[in-house]
């Protein structure tokens, strides 16, 4: 928003001066806390994946594997192995997230419908592996078949 307040620009979508009064006012001033609204939950997915990379966010996510927050995985042979969340690309609306198995190197679809929906730039792909990284005792061995 400028100085005057006349106009909020939200990557050239929106504009105040555009608004209209009467009916239409109610209608665009809806639209337009939509619109805010989109691009504040984006702009929060975004600054999430930087901030569970940095120590204070690692220690909060390490807390969560811990407690098997994310879930477990269904391999019998990863013993319960607590799952990560994980993104397949860095590029926001393009997958949404998963989870890794740090024992056996897989990947699995969310079972929680809430969970499907968020998008996987929000973790980012990269942030089970700096977890790892971070607390390299926490590695669990791999899943070994036997033959």
């Amino acid at each position: 928003m400028d100085v005057q307040g006349q106009t909020l620009d939200l990557n050239g979508d929106i504009k105040m001066d555009d608004l209209t009064s009467g009916s239409d006012k109610e209608e665009l001033d809806d639209e337009m806390r939509e619109a805010v609204e989109k691009s504040a939950r984006h702009l929060y997915g975004l600054i999430h994946a930087r901030f569970i990379i940095t120590s204070r966010g690692l220690a909060k996510m390490l807390e969560k594997y811990k407690k098997a927050e994310f879930g477990r995985c269904p391999r019998v042979l990863c013993h319960n192995q607590p799952l990560l969340p994980v993104g397949l690309s860095d590029q926001p609306y393009t997958k949404s997230v998963k989870l890794y198995c740090p024992r056996c190197e897989d990947i699995y679809n969310p079972k929680s419908t809430r969970h499907s929906s968020i998008d996987g730039a929000y973790y980012g792909s990269t942030f089970p592996h700096m977890l790892f990284q971070v607390y390299p005792h926490l590695l669990p061995p791999k899943s070994i078949i036997d033959s």
